[in-house]
């Protein structure tokens, strides 16, 4: 065969074009993450995901590996929307008071969201969760210390009452948000001296 006969190339794909599919169907996966998740928390699967996202499995797996993965990154994009939203509040608050603010908002953020709900009653996902529960320890101290919280409060007291409130609503599935504020006002009134 001579030069003249080589077989032509077939034509190349756009790779930038290809990266942009890509990068539509994760994020397509992601959003459908958030909504089954939020819907279904951990009894959320991979396929209810896949159908979601309007793609297959397999797509759903090249972006997160494991269900574990997939779960793991909504968490975190949960928990960084509660950040961004008690941020201002924590902010314009003042110390003593901020424990009786930010309980509420939480209790709101999670009568919403069923996944975020169970990983704190359940202490999953530690790397992501051990820093709320940080947050509202210091919190609590801060309250504590203006003498509005009882004295030998600990951090294993509140995670005992906030958790066991979240366990017991997951446990009852209960979605109602005036339900969840009324058993954050009894988290912080648990505390009380």
């Amino acid at each position: 065969m001579n030069a003249a006969q080589t077989t032509p190339e077939p034509p190349r794909q756009d790779v930038s074009a290809k990266r942009a599919d890509a990068r539509r169907n994760r994020e397509r996966v992601f959003a459908a993450a958030l909504d089954v998740f939020a819907k279904y928390g951990l009894q959320g699967t991979v396929p209810q995901v896949a159908e979601r996202a309007g793609v297959g499995k397999a797509t759903v797996y090249r972006s997160y590996p494991t269900k574990e993965d997939l779960v793991e990154a909504v968490v975190r994009h949960r928990l960084a929307d509660l950040d961004r939203t008690t941020a201002p509040v924590l902010a314009e608050t003042a110390a003593a008071w901020a424990f009786d603010a930010y309980v509420p908002l939480l209790f709101d953020t999670l009568a919403r969201d069923r996944l975020l709900s169970e990983v704190l009653a359940e202490a999953r996902s530690t790397t992501h969760i051990t820093p709320l529960l940080d947050l509202l320890a210091d919190l609590m101290e801060q309250a504590r210390a203006a003498g509005r919280v009882r004295p030998d409060a600990t951090p294993l007291d509140l995670r005992v009452v906030l958790c066991g409130m979240c366990l017991q609503l997951v446990n009852l599935s209960e979605r109602d948000p005036a339900l969840w504020r009324r058993y954050a006002g009894l988290t912080i009134q648990a505390l009380r001296p």
